[in-house]
């Protein structure tokens, strides 16, 4: 299996991708923000199939679209709670429009399936080169603004009165998460964001409260489902994302199952 240069850049990108979406879907958890993530994907569709329509790399309108999109949802921040019929709606509208550029054009039709569903087994040298980045830039970023993030996902009114600008903390964090679902992206696809980001992190916090040990569970999981999904499935021949979403649901489960013991 480690014969084939496809098969080494599959699992490189898949670790690094793991381990930023393990901790930034960690904290998106903790904050009960998962639904972002998943906004942030489907609007990213609709940049991906727009910039194709023009000519220029789906890669690019997925990551100016999720941007855009993260740092607004962090600006408007409480004004989004209990609007979820409208979000809902605006989502569906992105996901058909979608379509709609994808209809006029063709040509990147096979990039667009990839960006929809994921195809690890044909990452290139230069993708993984734009993962690596991607994933510096995002860990970094995190470790910049860890200790605000904390405070005010635990402990928000105290975080306020000492200074420390929820608001701000807010579209930082959402451009964080742009970032982890455009990378999260080139392994499961848009559709299927939600069980790399947001699986293994509900599934730490399932067996254990600790936050340091809830993370490195978080990374624990996620380079665990994304190794041994694209393992899987070179050995049965079946879609790696299928099977890193069966085994996400699977750990979830047993997540459950210990969490209903204690």
């Amino acid at each position: 299996m480690f014969e084939y240069d496809f098969m080494l850049n599959a699992f490189a990108a898949s670790g690094m991708v793991a381990v930023v979406a393990g901790i930034v879907g960690f904290f998106l958890v903790l904050r009960q923000q998962s639904f972002a993530g998943h906004a942030l994907s489907h609007v990213g569709f609709t940049g991906a199939t727009g910039a194709a329509l023009l000519g220029i790399a789906p890669l690019w309108g997925l990551l100016g679209f999720t941007l855009a999109a993260g740092m607004a949802m962090g600006a408007l921040g409480e004004k989004l709670s209990g609007r979820d019929v409208a979000i809902g709606m605006i989502l569906s509208l992105s996901l058909g429009f979608g379509l709609l550029f994808l209809h006029f054009f063709t040509a990147y039709a096979t990039q667009v399936s990839a960006l929809l569903f994921g195809n690890v087994l044909s990452v290139s040298s230069l993708m993984l080169k734009v993962l690596a980045v991607l994933s510096l830039i995002c860990l970094a970023t995190l470790a910049f603004i860890m200790r605000p993030l904390i405070f005010a996902t635990l402990q928000p009114e105290l975080a306020q009165a000492k200074g420390i600008s929820l608001q701000l903390v807010s579209v930082l964090f959402l451009t964080l998460v742009a970032l982890a679902v455009v990378a999260c992206t080139q392994i499961v696809g848009v559709l299927l964001v939600f069980t790399l980001m947001v699986g293994p992190a509900a599934t730490a916090q399932n067996l254990t409260t600790r936050l340091g040990a809830g993370i490195a569970a978080a990374v624990f999981f996620a380079l665990t489902q994304a190794w041994a999904g694209i393992a899987l499935a070179y050995y049965t021949d079946w879609p790696t994302s299928f099977w890193i979403t069966a085994l996400s649901a699977l750990l979830y489960g047993f997540s459950l199952a210990c969490k209903g013991r204690s």
